[in-house]
């Protein structure tokens, strides 16, 4: 299920990428908008960033300061690095994981199309980030852990990563109860059939 998981995921975030949505359409940039995002927000980020794909803006809940290090789980586009990137400034460092090579493509594109000197995308898993030990003070994630098979492995690969004191500020999808088989069956490989169904302790 794990790796049956993973490539569905990869297929359609790989589309999705392909797609060509960004802000400069009214439907992606209301998504957004609605999600939490300003339209300040939008406007000093590259459209093709935004591809409607946010359940919540990690970013306004993480209190990011200027020179600290901060790791975007599944970061698509860039959308929250790249608004990351503007408040930990040029002594600091936004970095984006991403799993499908389609968007880390497009991150990067964007990155460039912005002039972006402080971020950086890599291409990896959630539960194996080529990132070092005790490295990030501030892990954000915009509803893609729900996607994640093993959350507990994700979980401590985020606490691995983070610095003493370091934070982990989560806008995602959660489950009270686990669903009925008739609707389980009909979005298991969309993000609710693997959304949260509890929240764990990092320690």
């Amino acid at each position: 299920m794990s790796e049956n998981t993973k490539s569905a995921v990869r297929q359609g975030y790989g589309a999705v990428a392909q797609a060509g949505l960004s802000s400069n359409q009214d439907g992606i940039k209301g998504i957004a908008k609605a999600f939490g995002y300003s339209e300040e927000e939008l406007a000093s980020i590259p459209a093709e960033s935004n591809m409607g794909l946010s359940c919540g803006n990690p970013v306004a809940m993480a209190s990011i300061s200027e020179g600290e290090t901060v790791v975007d789980l599944g970061s698509g586009g860039g959308l929250d690095v790249f608004l990351a990137a503007k408040k930990v400034g040029p002594s600091g460092k936004a970095i984006g994981i991403d799993m499908t090579g389609d968007m880390i493509s497009l991150a990067r594109k964007n990155a460039a199309k912005g002039g972006y000197t402080n971020v950086k995308f890599y291409l990896g898993e959630i539960e194996a980030m080529p990132l070092p030990d005790a490295s990030v003070d501030c892990v954000i994630s915009n509803c893609v852990l729900n996607l994640c098979p093993d959350k507990d492995e994700a979980l401590k690969e985020i606490f691995r990563i983070l610095k003493p004191g370091g934070r982990l500020a989560v806008s995602d999808i959660a489950l009270k109860k686990a669903l009925p088989e008739a609707v389980a069956s009909e979005v298991r490989a969309g993000c609710i059939f693997v959304a949260i169904k509890r929240l764990r302790s990092l320690g």
